[in-house]
């Protein structure tokens, strides 16, 4: 038995596999990760989990993989996870709320995640808008939500998230390599993926409560002390263009205000940001 200093206990002959029963044993959350699909490899969590929620899987089923082989980021982009040394999971919300707030899903989530590796780890992770965690400016953490939602009510809502554990920066693609890190890394030892992982569901329960109950407010002022964005010059490709300016605030919609050369304010409900 190892001690790690905000980790707990890690036995170090047991694999750090994301077992159901694993998973739920300690966990405390009401809903959130009580009801665990488990994969050794499969082509992409949301993809089960988006399946799950359509056949009409309850609220807080996690779906979650030792190694995903077609991992989604946002844009389409493929998320490289190793096995056994990434986190990738995902989770079902059915948030009683209009399909316009559904983007405040992925700030919630950006939020609560932050709030856990912060905790167990004592790093500094910041949040890039919309939806990466950063240490140094590195990327830690990526985050996908996807909505199924009528007119005036949201079907579901599944948010899969991409953690960085235990990963050696050289497997990542030489175009990423000097913009992304690992939790070991950064703290030059192993980190347990169920730590992680309890403590992240954990505290998204708590904000994604909080959401719900009317505090999103609150949240949002949170999200804005953590923000790695606010307050830089940027650019931004929403695909059709790239606008550059400063960073300013980030609106209740979770669109981010940018205040452009001159003067003028222009809303960004999507897309990439480069600093610099």
């Amino acid at each position: 038995i190892e001690a790690q200093p905000r980790l707990g206990y890690r036995l170090l002959s047991r694999p750090d596999r994301l077992l159901p029963e694993e998973v739920t044993f300690g966990l405390g959350t009401k809903y959130l990760g009580q009801v665990v699909i488990y994969y050794d490899e499969i082509e992409s969590t949301n993809d089960v989990a988006r399946r799950l929620a359509q056949q009409g899987a309850k609220e807080g089923t996690l779906v979650v993989a030792e190694n995903q082989t077609q991992g989604k980021g946002r844009l389409g982009r493929h998320w490289v996870t190793p096995r056994g040394e990434a986190l990738t999971f995902s989770f079902i919300l059915r948030p009683q709320l209009l399909p316009q707030e559904a983007p405040r899903a992925t700030l919630v989530s950006a939020v609560a995640v932050a709030r856990a590796l912060r905790a167990l780890t004592g790093l500094e992770v910041k949040i890039k808008w919309p939806n990466d965690l950063l240490i140094e400016g590195k990327k830690i953490v990526g985050i996908l939500t996807e909505m199924n939602s009528e007119i005036d009510r949201i079907n579901y809502l599944v948010v899969g998230i991409g953690i960085n554990v235990n990963m050696d920066p050289d497997v990542f693609p030489p175009d990423i390599r000097d913009r992304a890190t690992s939790l070991r890394a950064q703290l030059q030892q192993p980190v347990s993926r169920l730590a992680v992982l309890q403590r992240s569901l954990e505290e998204l329960e708590k904000c994604y409560e909080s959401w719900k109950t009317g505090e999103f407010s609150e949240l949002l002022r949170e999200w804005r002390a953590l923000s790695d964005t606010l307050g830089k010059t940027v650019r931004v490709n929403d695909l059709e263009r790239v606008i550059e300016g400063l960073a300013e605030d980030i609106e209740e919609d979770g669109s981010l205000r940018l205040r452009l050369s001159d003067g003028m304010i222009h809303r960004v409900i999507a897309g990439d940001v480069l600093f610099g």
